[in-house]
């Protein structure tokens, strides 16, 4: 009796303890990105963004580019920031870390999670860099 009891607490106390090593901070939903950018973190988060994320979500992160449009997929355009007013920091870090649909996962051995919350800050800049419309104007 002993020994399943201490075998089932093995396993939770396991389970725990990988979970909080996962490096997976963005528990609350609207948390926002948890660390400081600075030029370094944003060069090495614009690489990421050119290696792993430019090739389906363009260089501007309009989302429109050849193989996008080749796979089918429909993706959110980071230039509009409309976009990611309703993404919390937390959503886009659980995206980013675990894939969603095509997108493959950033695995925690090619960006560490500060890594990963800075590709968050510079896909806001995306948005931040385009030109805002004047009141009133429409398209």
């Amino acid at each position: 009796m002993l020994k399943p009891l201490l075998f089932v607490s093995a396993v939770v106390l396991f389970g725990v303890a990988a979970w909080s090593a996962s490096g997976i901070v963005a528990q609350d939903q609207g948390q926002k990105s948890p660390v400081k950018p600075t030029e370094k973190s944003q060069a090495r988060a614009k690489e990421l963004y050119s290696q792993d994320c430019a090739i389906c979500h363009g260089d501007t992160g309009d989302g429109k580019t050849d193989l996008a449009k080749d796979m089918q997929l429909k993706l959110d355009d980071w230039s509009d920031p409309k976009t990611l007013a309703t993404r919390s920091d937390a959503d886009l870090f659980k995206v980013i870390r675990n894939g969603k649909d095509k997108m493959p996962p950033e695995a925690e051995g090619r960006a560490k999670d500060n890594e990963v919350w800075n590709l968050i800050i510079y896909i806001h800049s995306m948005a931040k860099q385009q030109p805002a419309a004047a009141p009133g104007a429409t398209n």
